[in-house]
């Protein structure tokens, strides 16, 4: 099956428009809005502060902890509040992604706190709360080993496309979606899903691409944070 042009007019390589903002919650320790296209994402970090109960506390480093959800209207067909198994589940894969970018050996018994809400979805919502998420880590000052970029490649027909939108998920028989998170210095993977089968080869396109476009995503967030820097 030939994908021979995508629906919104773009490159199979080509990102949606980015758009990047910081200081979104004021009363958070540092807080962040990233979007591509339509799916718009915000972050919102707390702490580190003493981890209570004690009895959760580590006494080599501090903990990180995710919580991911959806506002109910953020899709066309409204989301029941509250957590879900699904928003549980993006929780914990967030953690783990960006977990290795924060050196919380610094801060033994506490807890930093990331909240990301989804305002407004158009697939690829995971993505965009990874990087939300880790342009407000930064800006609250935590000190970060690395810097983090996420983006959705999808496989649609024969065609290895970046940052799929909602109707190239549907299209047809559906895309293959193909979620990533990277390291920017390293090229080191900390998220990879796959939803569908892809060939070793199409997988190893994949991730080709998503070290390519991570490099705009990641001028993006250097750009809205240098401005912090040189205040």
């Amino acid at each position: 099956m030939s994908y021979t042009k995508r629906m919104d007019g773009r490159k199979f390589d080509e990102l949606r428009d980015i758009k990047v903002k910081l200081g979104v919650v004021k009363n958070a320790d540092g807080s962040a809005m990233f979007s591509f296209g339509d799916t718009i994402a915000i972050a919102a970090v707390y702490g580190p502060r003493t981890m209570h109960p004690q009895h959760m506390q580590d006494a080599k480093k501090g903990t990180l902890r995710v919580n991911y959800d959806m506002l109910s209207f953020s899709v066309n067909e409204r989301k029941r509040p509250g957590i879900s198994r699904r928003s549980q589940e993006i929780s914990k894969v967030t953690e783990w992604a960006l977990a290795p970018v924060i050196d919380l050996e610094q801060f033994p018994n506490t807890v930093v706190d990331v909240f990301i809400q989804i305002l407004q979805a158009n697939a690829s919502t995971r993505c965009a709360g990874i990087n939300a998420a880790a342009i407000a880590l930064a800006h609250a000052g935590l000190p970060m080993k690395d810097m983090i970029t996420a983006v959705s490649i999808g496989k649609i027909g024969d065609k290895i496309c970046a940052d799929i939108t909602k109707d190239e998920e549907d299209y047809e028989d559906g895309a293959t979606d193909i979620p990533f998170a990277i390291l920017h210095n390293t090229n080191d993977i900390t998220l990879l899903q796959l939803d569908g089968e892809v060939s070793v080869e199409d997988l190893k396109e994949a991730y080709d691409m998503a070290k390519k476009v991570g490099e705009k995503i990641y001028e993006k967030q250097k750009e809205v944070l240098k401005g912090v820097k040189e205040k």
